[in-house]
């Protein structure tokens, strides 16, 4: 299946202003939600299954549930009969868009097979409701449900004799990293529940965390775009769109969760959420690792194609696979 057969994706149509009536919110390129509650999303290069062969990985996308129309895209290194590795640890992705796009973002394709390559691991990438259709707590729900059906679907699957189950990662970027923390909390509360498979761990990417007051950084950083893609009005109007009706910033969904897990944080150094991030680190939880990525804004490993973004996501990568499989880290 095509991925943007999937999606709630529309076109942009100016015209639409008049049937609608006025827009109430929007980040400037990405969403448009009007008064009578149409949602509007920009069309990006659609998100195709091909990768390079010499990438050394293969892809193919599964339904999680038809009912609501989630679904995952599986990226499964290439793994030859001289590996020394009899099976490979597997990332559950969640990727971000302030909770209300991000899935046919063809930027997350090429990023993830990368993932997959590089930290030498299974990646299930998984394309959860978006709000605000569907708000917060439904990324959560999908969350969980998505390690339920691999839990249901583990002795079906091609993939399955190269896989650890009990070898698994929640991750994410941004609204991701906020969705990978959640899940792995709503999920160390139901141990048994998804016994054989266990999460040993958590990695997240500049998550997507907020609150009222405003931080150093978002002070800083405020709305240069120069420096991120992700401004704070337009941290603002995520927040917005996807939290309960009448919440605010203080909700405990724009809170981090304590997880028992191990848990990697990256963090951008240009990002308006690094100080959020930062935060994570500087707790009493020993089980937390920090890695500050210089001179790099929010979001530069899927959207920014300077030389030093690449730099910079190499080196994520390197961390990253550094974590999973227990080498030396790089902090």
């Amino acid at each position: 299946m095509e991925a943007t057969t999937m999606t709630h994706v529309k076109t942009n149509n100016p015209n639409n202003t008049s049937i609608h009536g006025p827009v109430v919110e929007e980040v400037e390129g990405l969403i448009r939600v009007y008064k009578d509650g149409h949602v509007e999303r920009s069309q990006f290069v659609p998100c195709g299954s091909s990768l390079p062969f010499e990438l050394g990985v293969a892809c193919s996308d599964v339904h999680i549930n038809k009912l609501t129309n989630v679904w995952a895209r599986l990226y499964v290194p290439t793994v030859t009969k001289s590996s020394s590795v009899s099976k490979l640890p597997l990332l559950v992705y969640f990727h971000g868009g302030g909770f209300c796009a991000g899935s046919a973002w063809s930027c997350y394709h090429q990023f993830l097979a990368r993932l997959s390559a590089k930290s030498r691991c299974l990646v299930m990438h998984v394309n959860y409701r978006l709000a605000p259709e569907h708000p917060l707590p439904a990324a959560y729900e999908d969350g969980v449900s998505a390690v339920l059906w691999l839990k249901k679907t583990r002795n079906d699957n091609l993939w399955y004799k190269i896989c650890d189950f009990s070898n698994i990662f929640l991750a994410g970027d941004s609204a991701g990293g906020n969705i990978a923390n959640h899940v792995a909390a709503r999920l160390a509360d139901a141990d048994a529940l998804i016994k054989p498979l266990k999460i040993e761990g958590t990695i997240l990417i500049q998550p997507f965390f907020g609150g009222e007051a405003r931080t150093e950084s978002e002070r800083r950083v405020e709305n240069n775009t120069e420096s991120s893609v992700l401004t704070l009005a337009s941290s603002d109007t995520w927040w917005r769109l996807a939290l309960p009706r009448d919440a605010n910033r203080e909700h405990p969904y724009c809170k981090p969760v304590k997880v028992k897990t191990r848990t990697l944080v990256c963090v951008a150094e240009m990002d308006v959420l690094m100080d959020r991030a930062l935060e994570m680190c500087d707790s009493s939880e020993k089980m937390n690792k920090c890695v500050v990525y210089k001179g790099v804004g929010h979001a530069f490993q899927i959207l920014d194609e300077s030389p030093l973004a690449s730099t910079m996501t190499l080196e994520m990568l390197c961390d990253i696979d550094a974590f999973i499989h227990h080498s030396e880290p790089l902090y």
